[in-house]
């Protein structure tokens, strides 16, 4: 029999919870103690929207696994409708692995998705290295590579400036990167690939002759659900494991 101690516990084996940076909040969010120690049916997701929420009550799910957490900073009020409340209510204990996972899984399977050779760690988040520094397996044009990023990732659009040079050198960080921009200048890489790029980072890179590719917080990240679905089914097969439906990119593009 699993319960929520149980999957935490194999989670930690493989994304240490020691590791999450100090702003985090990964680990249990939510516990609900009538079902949180028979656990039958799970929900993975990236983020726990109130589409999440309902999804999770309608399947009849114990326990949805998020990558980001469904309480991150300090809550002073709960009302009806907030996803942590309604979670609550339906009996439904919610776990989260964000940065711990961030610093141990999720930028290999960037690398993976991309066909990027890891070479070193990026940087640093605390006292554990995040992002990698790849090889490409062969050059390409910025055009090229915007195009293998969408169709890896499934983007519905990459921003990217031109860097001026083929790119046979990457830098990778999923999710929100810009703060790591840095450690990239240090690395001496063609390109950036992240997501949540801003003008100003843009520009420093335009200058710098670097490439940055925004594919999108969630683009980025989303990979997280199926590799959790796989973690969680081969060691308590007996438990159901299920991709939240909800789990979207809730943005909306015109072109």
């Amino acid at each position: 029999m699993a319960g929520v101690k149980e999957i935490y516990e194999h989670i930690d084996k493989y994304a240490p919870y020691g590791l999450q940076a100090d702003y985090d909040n990964s680990g249990v969010n939510v516990l609900c103690r009538e079902t949180a120690e028979n656990v039958t049916k799970v929900l993975v997701t990236l983020d726990i929207t109130k589409d999440t929420a309902a999804e999770a009550k309608e399947i009849g799910a114990q326990l949805v696994i998020s990558h980001h957490p469904v309480i991150f900073r300090g809550i002073k009020l709960l009302h009806d409708g907030d996803p942590a409340a309604e979670l609550y209510k339906a009996g439904i204990s919610a776990l989260s692995a964000h940065t711990n996972f961030d610093c141990t899984i999720m930028n290999k399977l960037l690398c993976d998705a991309l066909g990027l050779v890891p070479k070193l760690p990026l940087g640093l988040m605390g006292d554990a290295t995040i992002g990698f520094v790849c090889r490409c397996r062969e050059e390409l044009a910025p055009a090229q590579m915007a195009e293998k990023i969408k169709s890896a990732l499934g983007c519905t659009v990459v921003r990217y400036n031109g860097g001026g040079r083929g790119i046979n050198s990457a830098a990778v960080c999923t999710g929100s990167g810009g703060s790591m921009f840095k450690d990239v200048l240090s690395k001496n890489v063609d390109c950036y690939i992240t997501g949540d790029v801003d003008h100003h980072l843009f520009v420093d890179a335009y200058n710098a002759g670097i490439t940055i590719f925004d594919a999108g917080h969630f683009h980025t990240e989303n990979i997280f659900c199926g590799c959790m679905a796989e973690l969680i089914s081969d060691a308590f097969p007996d438990v159901e494991v299920l991709a939240a439906k909800s789990s979207r990119d809730i943005l909306c593009y015109e072109f």
